[in-house]
Order: structure tokens, then C-alpha cells, then sequence
């Protein structure tokens, strides 16, 4: 797995998997890229520091370790 952050761009790419990319989905500021056979290949977080802010916020107001579902 690779994550990279792209400052100029303000995006974080994580490669999970070496295979090629034959379509995406796009779901608010997430992008899922995906193998022929449907297996993810590379998550794209555009506007990452907005993104990861706001889901730090909401991890925050968890209570107890309950999972909290932020959507974008």
C-alpha cells in the first residue's frame, strides 16, 4: 500500500493494489478507482485537509468508541 499527499492539489492518494485501473466511482469528495474483476485499486481523497478535518471532528463527538458514519 502507498499513500501519498499532494500539498498543491490538496489530495491523498492511497494505492492499494498494483492491478490496473479499468473504471472509478465518484461519491462526493472520494474517487475509488477499480480493477476489471471490481477489486479497488487506488481512493483518491480530493480537498484532503477539509476531508480529514471534518471526519476528525465527528470521531470527536463519538461517544464510548461507538463508530460514527461521516459522510462527505
Amino acid at each position: 500500500m502507498k499513500i501519498r499527499y499532494d500539498s498543491e492539489e490538496d489530495i491523498v492518494t492511497i494505492e492499494v493494489s498494483a492491478e490496473k485501473i479499468d473504471h472509478a466511482e465518484e461519491i462526493g469528495p472520494i474517487i475509488m478507482h477499480f480493477s476489471e474483476q471490481g477489486k479497488p485499486v487506488l481512493l483518491e481523497i480530493l480537498d484532503a485537509s477539509e476531508f480529514i478535518a471534518e471526519t476528525t471532528k465527528a470521531m470527536a463527538k463519538s461517544k464510548g468508541g461507538e463508530f460514527t458514519e461521516v459522510l462527505a
